[in-house]
């Protein structure tokens, strides 16, 4: 997978993201199971239909822009950031030195977001580890910079989160990955239940900025435009408001483009041994 990355990663970044989208269709086409959790998960958002085979397309775009991301220079890959909205909120939230939670949903290309941060100062950001070893190569391969600390989904990833909060640097998530059971609780996501990370909500209690980030992929491939935003309100409340707080947040970031989110992710999924959702 490491040498296909790298093969990959030497062409042009519109030939990669034209190639992608070519094997987003076929599997939209081939596999009736990601066609059924795309199409009802867009559905239950509300989402016109038409944008059914484009989301495929863009989702096939993910999967190989990693090799551009993770297989070239720091300085190549963040060359591909071309536009960057939001920029002062980035910069006072720096100034602010409480630390920084980016909540980064599964939108657009969620991978440069954490590569574009460490050119900035030490961003710790956590991540699943995958039951592949191959897929464990790749990713310890790409992610890994000298200012990109990744932090494993267990305890001793949230202590590292804590830490570098404390520390007064930055942290990543994807707030919307479906947790293991016993860490989340099933909220309210376009209308349906869904079991929910609380982890994400508990971090933006420590007092660090918090910041909407999400990096959208331009067309032709001419690189991405990265998005800071501050969430339409404070966060507040417990940590079960927040947490259905930024899966509210997350929406509306997802309506800003909703052809670039992952919809064939089964987010409404029941974790093994997890209670059912509520009727």
């Amino acid at each position: 997978m490491v040498f296909l990355f790298r093969l990959l990663s030497r062409l042009p970044l519109a030939v990669i993201h034209w190639l992608g989208a070519i094997l987003g269709r076929l599997t939209y086409l081939l596999s009736p199971t990601y066609r059924r959790n795309l199409r009802n998960n867009m559905a239950q958002a509300g989402i016109d239909p038409a944008l059914n085979l484009p989301a495929a397309a863009e989702t096939g775009k993910q999967m190989l822009e990693l090799s551009r991301i993770w297989m070239r220079p720091l300085e190549e890959a963040n060359a591909q950031v071309v536009e960057v909205a939001g920029r002062e909120l980035l910069d006072a939230a720096l100034r602010e030195g409480k630390g920084i939670v980016f909540l980064t949903p599964h939108l657009g290309c969620f991978e440069i977001t954490a590569q574009y941060l460490s050119s900035f100062g030490d961003i710790t950001v956590l991540y699943r580890p995958p039951k592949s070893a191959a897929a464990q190569t790749l990713i310890l391969t790409g992610r890994q910079r000298a200012q990109l600390h990744l932090a494993p989904a267990d305890l001793s990833g949230v202590r590292a989160l804590i830490k570098a909060l404390k520390r007064g640097q930055m942290v990543g998530m994807l707030p919307d990955q479906a947790p293991k059971t016993g860490e989340g609780v099933w909220l309210d996501f376009f209308g349906r239940p869904a079991y929910t990370m609380t982890l994400a909500a508990r971090l933006t209690e420590t007092g660090a900025s918090v910041l909407m980030t999400w990096g959208e992929r331009l067309p032709g491939g001419r690189g991405y435009r990265i998005h800071f935003q501050l969430p339409g309100q404070p966060l507040h409340g417990d940590t079960i408001a927040r947490a259905q707080q930024i899966n509210h947040e997350i929406e509306t970031l997802i309506r800003q483009c909703p052809a670039q989110y992952l919809w064939g992710y089964n987010r409404y999924k029941r974790p093994r041994g997890a209670e059912p959702p509520p009727a």
